[in-house]
């Protein structure tokens, strides 16, 4: 008897995930890519718990929607090395490790909710998260690479954080 009963309970759960597997619920694996335009190095930032190394290029993966609906947001936490230029003793020596602990201490740790811009049906291509001077960030999913007229963010990189930031 236990055995049915279990049997049923399970079929039921079954049941009740399958009846939460609309069109509206589907979701889809992307690449997760970094674009810095700024002077200071992204050391590793995430987005909604999924981690990446920062700088440039992409990692897999980010789970998105397959369709976009409104309040989409992104939660977006980044390290950023202030000085990745630094002058340092060489690799592997006691001074080389006394001088990181130094410069870690000023690594700074951001954290930003950005909302994700609306897609046409299924043509997101995962997310491409721009970091800003004045720790601002974009978003997008388009398909379209960075340097592309079709691509929405138009911010130039390599860009000298301002004296003062804007409010």
């Amino acid at each position: 008897m236990k055995k049915t009963w279990g049997r049923w309970l399970f079929g039921l759960f079954g049941l009740a995930l399958f009846g939460c597997s609309t069109a509206e619920n589907e979701m889809a694996g992307g690449n997760l890519q970094a674009v810095n335009h700024t002077l200071h190095a992204i050391n590793w930032f995430s987005v909604n718990g999924y981690r990446a190394h920062g700088g440039g290029g992409s990692s897999c993966c980010i789970i998105l929607p397959t369709k976009w609906r409104p309040g989409l947001k992104a939660n977006i936490e980044w390290e950023v090395d202030p000085d990745p230029f630094a002058e340092s003793p060489p690799l592997g020596t006691n001074e080389f490790r006394e001088f990181m602990e130094v410069h870690k201490a000023n690594y700074r740790h951001y954290s930003a909710v950005v909302v994700i811009p609306e897609w046409v049906g299924t043509d997101s291509c995962g997310l491409s998260v721009h970091f800003l001077t004045c720790n601002k960030i974009k978003v997008t999913t388009s398909c379209w690479g960075y340097g592309s007229p079709n691509n929405p963010i138009k911010e130039p990189k390599q860009v000298k954080e301002p004296a003062v930031c804007p409010k």
